[in-house]
């Protein structure tokens, strides 16, 4: 055997074959697990594809054989329902962040020219102004599925008889990203089918597995990799109720496999390690996995045994986190191994349905955001003397465009190739290491380049940082600095001043904010040693409030560069 394996995989067509062939794999097993009146309930895939053909059956229109429908809503079985309804016969499904405004939904509504929008009644306030639209709540949906039921029984079989075209588009994102400016980006079953098979090729999951959904479902990265793949392999999702109930619903579970962004990974990891430093087995932990480790190394880990408190906090079946949305600290993912819990991470974009790259389960490098999958290629544009480009992905996975954006489009895709406004470079092996966003990094005026977020992932370390971005400012010399914007735990700087004797509740605003700032300004000169003179953070401000993020936890630098004196201490 190599360095890694390849795991083997069906081949499906699209979509709708991926979804008859797995309730022809596993029709009577759980497909879902969705909390009604405190329980957790079992919905298998017999009656999932049953939901999802009388829906279709209900909505479809012999005059109108494809329309577009708008799903939008938390995540719940319902919203799975209506999503495959949509992509498995009736047209094109247009996911709409829930957090979007009432403008915005309207809009989308607008340019995306759809005729229903599927909606749950927590956001009927943003849908309820919207003209000439058939607007469906979640909480209707029951009698759409008994009306579709009745059709079918009636012999009215045009639904699950119409022909998908896998090339067609058959997904309809609007995304802004962390940039600010709206795009719709058309995918197809075939993208998203070919990342199912690359990604199951590189990562073993398998029917017994539960995966936990909590990143918002309308987002790429959830939808293909938490949800799609999930049904594709046969496993169960379980949906989380809310961020806070994460472990509590982990544990009701028996979640086996969570997809997270990097924040909340390094949330989780910093909270193990706080609950272990309070209860004073510090030390003791150190010690086991020390002796783990070199367990590991002759084919014996302990984990479940020696870290059987922290696993069963966890619900004592969690065997993986995969990580995506951004890079996640290195020392976290080898921690969390440390521990027990297998952590990966990849690298995604929606324009690639969204996988990019990912590290196997057998071959991975915690620095890095994976290797190209099986039957993709990743490339550096114009390589400068280290070897850092622009880079750009090749696969069947690509987007078919941005929506009415021909000239954008031109400008990403060239020959084949999707030019993903990222910079990085490859190792001898081809695991690809980002080493920031190509609009991001600050060159100084000596020439230097600057990738800020090698500098942020060391602010990560700091437990009583919750954020922090890195951004070029000019100085009144008329050079370029280095300027750190940071959010901190105010619960943890409150607690760690009044351990001092700073009595918070006695000392002025003035001294508070002089306190603050020199705790900061500690953290932020123990980073500096670390870096070159060129790299260093010259000027910082922290922040009052939280950094105005996209649902995936990005933080939107458009909108948080410039500060007033109201915004920071």
């Amino acid at each position: 055997m190599g360095k890694y394996i390849n795991y083997d995989i069906r081949f499906i067509t699209d979509l709708k074959n991926m979804l008859q062939t797995s309730v022809e794999l596993y029709g009577n097993q759980t497909a879902f697990l969705e909390k009604h009146n405190g329980k957790y309930e079992p919905v298998t895939y017999n009656e999932f594809y049953h939901d999802v053909r009388c829906l279709g059956s209900a909505l479809y229109d012999l005059n109108k054989p494809v329309r577009r429908v708008m799903v939008i809503g938390e995540n719940c079985y319902l919203w799975a329902v209506s999503y495959m309804a949509v992509v498995c016969g009736l047209g094109v499904v247009v996911p709409v962040d829930r957090e979007a405004t009432a403008d915005d939904v309207a809009n989308i509504a607008k340019l995306s020219e759809s005729d229903i929008i599927i909606y749950a009644d927590s956001v009927e306030n943003k849908v309820s102004e919207i003209e000439n639209i058939n607007k469906i709540s979640f909480s209707s949906l029951g009698n759409y599925i008994e009306s579709g039921s009745q059709l079918l029984a009636s012999g009215m079989n045009f639904y699950i008889n119409s022909k998908i075209n896998p090339t067609e588009m058959s997904v309809l994102l609007f995304t802004s990203g962390t940039t600010g400016v709206a795009k719709g980006v058309m995918l197809s079953h075939k993208n998203i089918v070919f990342d199912l098979m690359e990604m199951n090729k590189m990562i073993n999951i398998h029917p017994e597995d539960t995966f936990l959904s909590v990143l918002p479902l309308h987002h790429t990265y959830e939808c293909t990799c938490g949800f799609l793949c999930v049904l594709y392999r046969g496993a169960k999702i379980a949906y989380c109720e809310k961020l806070s109930m994460i472990t509590q619903n982990l544990v009701e579970t028996k979640a086996s496999i969570i997809l997270v962004v990097p924040l909340m990974l390094e949330t989780m990891y910093k909270k193990i390690w706080r609950n272990v430093e309070k209860s004073g087995k510090e030390k003791t932990l150190r010690s086991a996995i020390k002796i783990n480790n070199a367990m590991k190394k002759v084919g014996i880990d302990l984990s479940k045994k020696l870290f059987a408190e922290i696993h069963n906090n966890f619900g004592g079946h969690l065997r993986l986190f995969i990580s995506g949305g951004a890079a996640v600290d290195p020392e976290v993912l080898s921690g969390m191994r440390d521990l027990g819990f297998f952590a990966i991470q990849g690298y995604g974009l929606t324009e690639c349905a969204p996988l990019a790259a990912v590290n196997r389960d057998t071959f991975y490098r915690d620095k890095s955001a994976g290797l190209a999958t099986p039957n993709a290629m990743l490339a550096i544009e114009n390589p400068d003397e280290n070897g850092i480009g622009e880079i750009k992905f090749k696969g069947e996975n690509i987007m078919l465009g941005y929506y009415n954006m021909p000239e954008l489009t031109a400008e990403v895709i060239k020959d084949g190739w999707f030019y993903t406004g990222d910079l990085g470079y490859l190792d001898s092996d081809g695991f690809l290491i980002i080493t920031g966003r190509k609009k991001n990094v600050i060159v100084t005026t000596n020439g230097k380049n600057i990738f800020p977020e090698e500098i942020e992932i060391q602010f990560a370390r700091y437990e009583n940082v919750l954020d922090a971005i890195v951004v070029g400012e000019d100085s009144s010399a008329g050079e370029t600095i280095i300027k750190a914007i940071i959010y901190p735990d105010y619960n943890l700087v409150n607690a760690d001043l009044e351990s001092r004797g700073i009595k918070t509740d006695d000392i002025t605003a003035a001294e508070y904010r002089d306190a603050v700032r020199s705790m900061f300004a500690a953290i932020v000169n123990e980073i500096n040693l670390k870096l070159p003179s060129f790299k260093r953070i010259r000027k910082f401000t922290v922040r009052k409030n939280e950094f105005e993020k996209t649902t995936t936890k990005k933080i939107k630098r458009y909108a948080q560069t410039n500060l007033d004196d109201s915004d920071q201490i």
